[in-house]
């Protein structure tokens, strides 16, 4: 349902009315974390608006309507959902000036300790407000502020209010550009802060001074356990950024999941991580796609493999390791590996052989259940080996990116929305938005305390108490 003003209220330029106030349920009478105002959050953002004459958002008022019945059946944990990007809001996006009215409304709430405010217009204006939300707010374990138009000043305002956090678990700032100079105080607060366990700066422009200063942070670190670093900007050619993080893994035995893609990584560097994988006994989601990794990093990797017991998910998409690097790899998991449980080589200039030799090394692998492979370049073998492997049910529809059809007595392989990482920005009109087939990597690595599916690319957070998520439509 589209929201506006014209529907949320009387005719055009008449006043909104008031919302109709509840009694306060009894088992909240009590108890200071419920809004200011009897009528709930709606009513108390509603009062807030007309004491700051400030604009009213009729979506808004909608959502946090949605909210008031929910806490009234009793649940708790529930994540805000006002995602910029939302259908139903028909182009509304919330502001900073509106962020400091709803921080005023989730300030002492005890109900809600999830916020993603994903795609709106906060700005380093919200961010202040965010950043004083996480001074205030004692029960907020998820904040998702991606694509936010946040700049370095107010990535500072954010990271130094995370110094004091104890509760905040999983932070998204990707796509706002805080560049090198906000990316250094997030690694200064990695220094301090103990509670933090998923960082996501993907997109944020970082630089390499700030990227080696993660790499150093994090051989102390012990807290963090999923970190993306996607996307920096690099200049040179030596990979410096590359042979800190290998170091970093070498001394990290807590981080789960990283995510380096578009690092510019090449055989070189590959050849480093893999040393650090030797080593490493924590590492379960390793993402180097997007980078320049040919057949000869893969035979590094291949070798890792033959020996490491803690990978379970690896992302190789977007690079070019051809038949011999498939070959290479396809070997390994044939014939020693059988802990990793997903693959994706999508776009790496395979031909049949290659992948022909994927899905062999299937057939005596029993535990690789999920392979990505679109994007190659695919002849009769191809089509009818994935063809077998589906059909046989060996591998199943939901684990892989093809579907086998026939054509005049001719299979062919056809692409079907499933990946590791297909909704990292956005989720689907319609159908199931956290469906695992469509984020596989993300529920076959999960972290300690911290369940997550991918929704949109951001982790839906829930509790060991499974938390209830509140949407407000399918987002696109």
């Amino acid at each position: 349902m589209e929201l506006s003003q014209k529907q949320a209220g009387p005719a055009s330029g008449s006043p909104l009315p008031a919302p109709s106030r509840t009694p306060t349920p009894a088992w909240a009478a009590a108890d200071d974390s419920v809004a200011a105002s009897t009528g709930g959050l709606q009513a108390y953002y509603y009062d807030l608006c007309m004491e700051k004459s400030q604009e009213i958002k009729p979506f808004i008022l909608q959502i946090l309507q949605e909210v008031d019945e929910e806490i009234e059946k009793g649940s708790v944990g529930i994540t805000l959902n006002i995602a910029g990007n939302s259908r139903s809001l028909s182009g509304e996006r919330v502001t900073g000036e509106d962020f400091w009215i709803l921080c005023r409304v989730l300030k002492n709430n005890s109900f809600i300790n999830g916020l993603d405010v994903r795609y709106n217009l906060l700005s380093d204006v919200g961010a202040y407000y965010a950043a004083k939300l996480l001074q205030k707010q004692r029960n907020l374990i998820y904040l998702n502020l991606m694509f936010n138009d946040i700049g370095p000043d107010g990535g500072e305002l954010i990271a130094k209010a995370l110094h004091k956090n104890r509760t905040l678990k999983h932070l998204r700032m990707t796509g706002n550009k805080i560049e090198n100079k906000g990316g250094m105080f997030f690694a200064a607060m990695l220094q301090i802060n103990s509670s933090l366990e998923k960082l996501d700066l993907g997109d944020c422009d970082l630089g390499m001074q700030s990227v080696i200063a993660f790499a150093t942070v994090l051989t102390q670190n012990q807290t963090i356990k999923g970190l993306n670093l996607n996307r920096p900007i690099l200049y040179g050619e030596q990979e410096e950024s590359t042979v800190h993080l290998s170091h970093m893994l070498k001394e990290n035995q807590c981080l789960i999941e990283l995510h380096i893609c578009k690092h510019d990584i090449k055989n070189c560097g590959m050849k480093q991580l893999c040393d650090a994988l030797y080593l490493n006994r924590s590492l379960q989601y390793l993402d180097v796609s997007c980078n320049k990794i040919t057949q000869d990093g893969m035979k590094y990797l291949a070798d890792v493999l033959k020996s490491n017991t803690t990978l379970e998910v690896i992302d190789l998409s977007f690079n070019r390791m051809e038949n011999a690097g498939a070959n290479y790899l396809s070997d390994a998991l044939a014939s020693h590996n059988r802990t990793l449980k997903a693959l994706s080589v999508v776009s790496n200039n395979i031909e049949g052989k290659g992948l022909v030799a994927l899905s062999q090394s299937m057939e005596t692998n029993p535990t690789l259940s999920h392979i990505y492979i679109w994007g190659n370049k695919f002849d009769g073998a191809t089509c009818v080996a994935y063809s077998d492997l589906i059909h046989t049910g060996r591998l199943k529809p939901d684990n892989t990116d093809v579907e086998p059809f026939v054509v005049d007595g001719h299979v062919y392989l056809a692409e079907v929305s499933n990946g590791l990482k297909r909704h990292y920005y956005w989720t689907p009109g319609y159908g199931e938005a956290c469906s695992p087939s469509s984020n596989a990597g993300f529920s076959l690595a999960p972290r300690d305390e911290l369940e997550s599916s991918r929704t949109d690319g951001c982790y839906q957070v829930e509790s060991v108490l499974k938390n209830k998520i509140l949407k407000t439509s399918a987002v696109v």
